[in-house]
């Protein structure tokens, strides 16, 4: 009985620490991510639909091309559950088309927070009604916390992430239309968290499921990159800008979530995700000579405070998303999910 009762207490430890961990990478991908604003800036001719084309089009690509064998490895399984592929693909096709717009219909700020604040909100209702999984009060506590930091943080005269955006909100229309466009992308970037992590919880590892759903995502945005990417090549500041954000924020990014998810659930990936305007707050300040005022700093330090919520504790475990089941048929030692930062 004791031998038993320490199994299972090791087991806990395990998962306590996988989630940690996977947390741990959902925190670097969003410092990555908040490097996007401060990079745009250097381009400003580029319209927000080539900034999101090239960033996530190219950067998906990338990642079908880094993920190429573990594809080949799992391409069964992928081809078994083509319908959550292709969700979640369309879902990244969208997702930076509605954001860039939005920021620049409504304002970077009100584009920004109605964006990345709805995404926690949306995986979460997501994984409610398509899971059954229920809504504790810590990350209901938690997320609230840092949607509400993060509201402060850009409504306080900052812009945190995305393009210059000259001038703000053209119209009532416009402002309207960049809100819906925020709440738009705040849905497909929970819903392609969320079907990443449903192929990742399958047995498909992190590798496999994320260069499948951002690859295709990635062909899809090829049609308007050709149609407004002009502009990326007529100067190598340009070209430059979006060569980084396809290759730094957006490949190298997503592989650090993939590995995250792997290790914890979309609704909690997506509340951490919060950090990123902080990383664009700090950015502006230090690096384009943006001034913050004091309620922002402190929505700032409430998005900081959040993440001791939302990152999973040691007596959390973290249950069957933190080691991913093995499929009927699938290889007996299938790629592990640490792979993707290998």
């Amino acid at each position: 009985m004791t031998g038993r009762g320490g199994d299972s207490g090791a087991g806990r430890n395990r998962h306590g620490r996988a989630a940690r961990w996977g947390a741990l990478s959902v925190v670097g991908a969003s410092v990555l991510w908040g490097t996007t604003g401060t990079a745009a800036t250097l381009a400003p001719a580029v319209s927000p639909l080539a900034i999101g084309a090239a960033a996530m089009g190219v950067g998906g690509l990338l990642q079908a091309l880094y993920a190429g064998r573990a594809i080949a490895g799992h391409r069964f399984h992928i081809g078994a559950r083509w319908r959550l592929v292709a969700l979640g693909a369309v879902a990244v096709a969208v997702y930076p088309l509605a954001f860039y717009s939005s920021m620049r219909l409504s304002g970077v700020a009100v584009g920004t927070v109605v964006s990345i604040g709805s995404a926690p909100i949306a995986a979460a209702l997501i994984e409610r009604f398509a899971d059954r999984k229920p809504l504790t009060r810590r990350w209901t506590a938690g997320a609230l916390l840092g949607i509400s930091g993060a509201a402060l943080l850009s409504f306080s005269g900052h812009a945190p992430a995305g393009i210059p955006v000259p001038g703000g909100p053209s119209s009532p229309w416009g402002t309207t239309a960049g809100i819906a466009l925020g709440l738009l992308a705040g849905g497909t970037y929970a819903l392609y968290s969320w079907a990443a992590h449903r192929l990742i919880g399958g047995g498909i590892s992190s590798r496999a499921a994320m260069g499948a759903v951002f690859g295709l995502g990635g062909l899809m945005l090829m049609p308007v990159l050709a149609l407004t990417g002009a502009p990326l090549l007529a100067s190598w500041t340009n070209f430059s800008v979006g060569a980084y954000m396809a290759v730094v924020p957006m490949f190298a990014g997503y592989v650090l979530f993939g590995w995250g998810l792997a290790r914890t659930g979309a609704s909690t990936a997506t509340s951490i995700s919060l950090l990123e305007t902080v990383v664009a707050a700090v950015l502006a300040v230090l690096v384009v000579g943006e001034r913050l005022p004091a309620p922002a700093w402190l929505g700032a330090a409430v998005v900081l405070g959040s993440l001791f919520i939302l990152t999973p504790g040691r007596e959390r475990a973290a249950g069957p998303t933190a080691t991913p089941r093995e499929l009927p048929g699938s290889p007996k030692r299938p790629e592990p999910a640490q792979s993707a930062t290998s």
